[in-house]
């Protein structure tokens, strides 16, 4: 599951707007710093560029996702040395979170995004 393909029925993002949302995280995963770090299966860890900008980048993305997709608890960290990117979801939207953690190891691998 790799494409809109995946996204769920909690999600209020018009279908028309839903390649462009996922075009936005995989920008903002070919940024990433750092593999992303998978803690356990209901959380995953990005690591992105330091600075206000890349900050506000993420914070502005998830406050716009968590608008249609409620079930996401996202968490933006920003130190001089990196700005972290929690992502968690509940047991029952385990699946999405695989699929977007499945983009975010794919921009961080060698050749980047697929």
């Amino acid at each position: 599951m790799t494409g809109p393909e995946w996204v769920p029925r909690a999600c209020t993002l018009p279908t028309e707007e839903q390649p462009l949302r996922l075009a936005e995280w995989d920008a903002l995963f070919a940024t990433q710093t750092a593999a992303p770090h998978r803690p356990d299966a209901l959380r995953i860890r990005l690591e992105l560029p330091s600075g206000a900008g890349s900050e506000e980048r993420a914070r502005d993305l998830a406050a716009r996702e968590n608008g249609c997709c409620s079930f996401f608890d996202f968490t933006v960290t920003g130190t001089p040395e990196r700005v972290v990117l929690d992502i968690a979801v509940g047991e029952e939207h385990e699946e999405v979170l695989s699929a977007l953690a499945a983009r975010a190891d794919r921009a961080a691998a060698p050749g980047g995004p697929r």
